[in-house]
């Protein structure tokens, strides 16, 4: 079902554990969370999901969208070229709602739950695959999962567990690339990704305007951004950095939007 992975378990738990060691993430509650979604996802069709994430991803191009301060810029440079109807639209969380505002439904979307919940609850509505992602620090979100009415499949960033699936990849947007490309897309684009001090207003739904990114969030894009170089180096496919700003990743060829 899934693409063959260049790397393996045992090669990500050593990220996992770097992470967790310097983010100062318990490990045994992110084993708990995994206990727990996998609980609430065992009748809710989690194989037939990712059977209908692979079929439809596998050998397409895959927009993966982030939340950073260029996202909207970036969604109105995709529509401007029709991207968004040749290419499959991967919103991580909070990007849900910055593509609903623009009239697009996202076609997966990879969250943790501490996104605007009512988009993501219209989106699933309107068939979005939603990806959801088990951690020590939602585990009271969890239960959320019974309201989704689309397809769901569950995610963890230890051991699987269940119906659970460990993909990679530690924020949602760096999980959503690792995702897309598991699913078998020939071409992922990364829009939204700057990887910076400042995130947009679509990170939280708390926030009104783009925000500087709190000591913790730069933490969590730094290693976003050591994840996605890693799998450059571990990846057939064609990653494109359509960002136009922000942070370089290595081994991930930068697109500029060019007008005429």
């Amino acid at each position: 079902m899934e693409a063959t992975p260049r790397v393996t378990y045992e090669d990500w738990e050593k990220w996992y554990f770097r992470i967790a060691r310097e983010l100062g993430f318990n490990t045994e509650k992110d084993e708990r969370a995994a206990e727990k979604l996998n609980s609430l996802l065992k009748n809710k069709g989690v194989e037939d999901a990712l059977e209908t994430l692979a079929s439809l991803f596998t050998g397409k191009c895959a927009i993966v969208y982030g939340c950073g301060p260029s996202l909207e810029r970036n969604i109105k440079e995709i529509k401007r070229v029709g991207l968004e109807e040749t290419c499959l639209n991967v919103a991580a969380d909070g990007a849900t709602t910055a593509l609903l505002k623009e009239g697009i439904i996202p076609n997966l979307i990879v969250t943790d739950l501490d996104g605007r919940f009512e988009d993501i609850l219209y989106a699933s509505s309107r068939g979005s695959i939603v990806a959801v992602h088990a951690h020590g620090d939602n585990i009271h979100l969890l239960e959320n999962v019974n309201l989704l009415e689309g397809p769901v499949i569950g995610t963890t960033q230890v051991k699987p567990v269940g119906c659970l699936r460990n993909f990679f990849g530690f924020t949602d947007g760096d999980r959503a690339v690792f995702i897309s490309e598991a699913m078998g897309s020939h071409t992922i684009l990364l829009a939204g990704f700057d990887l910076g001090g400042r995130v947009s207003r679509f990170s939280k739904p708390e926030y009104k305007n783009d925000a500087l990114a709190p000591p913790l969030k730069k933490k969590k894009l730094k290693y976003a951004k050591l994840l996605l170089e890693w799998l450059a180096q571990n990846t057939n496919a064609l990653l494109v950095n359509v960002t136009g700003s922000g942070e370089i990743i290595r081994g991930i060829r930068n697109l500029k939007w060019v007008y005429r």
